[in-house]
């Protein structure tokens, strides 16, 4: 059995989670999957940022949790879910931190998704 390395965002590996200031509205197969204006920006290292969706702000009813599971030592178990409506192309398209580490521990009960496997992922600016 491996045990699971944890490890601590740093100066060689830094992570920042921030509110973002846009308005966040996710689509599939012409179905609004999202539509939230309280999205968090996690940023990694050289990673792109990735936006977290509240699961409240999520239709929920157009994901099924999939068998696929993925573990980063920065952040922990991954889980995954897939979207029916995309079909193929929309397998695994979301990911979900379920109990993510402390130093990361706003992304909990949040989702994110692969732009390349919705429809759209826009965001726009949105005065609050």
């Amino acid at each position: 059995m491996n045990a699971k390395t944890m490890k601590v965002p740093g100066p060689d590996h830094p992570i920042t989670v921030e509110l973002s200031r846009s308005r966040v509205v996710v689509c599939v197969a012409k179905i609004e999957i999202v539509n939230s204006r309280d999205a968090l920006i996690l940023r990694e290292a050289s990673y792109p940022p990735v936006l977290y969706i509240p699961r409240r702000d999520a239709d929920m009813s157009q994901l099924v949790r999939s068998e696929h599971s993925t573990y980063c030592p920065y952040k922990g178990d991954c889980s995954y879910y897939s979207i029916p409506a995309g079909g193929p192309k929309s397998i695994n398209a979301v990911w979900t931190y379920e109990r993510p580490y402390a130093a990361v521990a706003e992304i909990q009960g949040h989702l994110a998704f692969y732009r390349d496997r919705v429809d759209s992922l826009k965001t726009t600016d949105d005065a609050r």
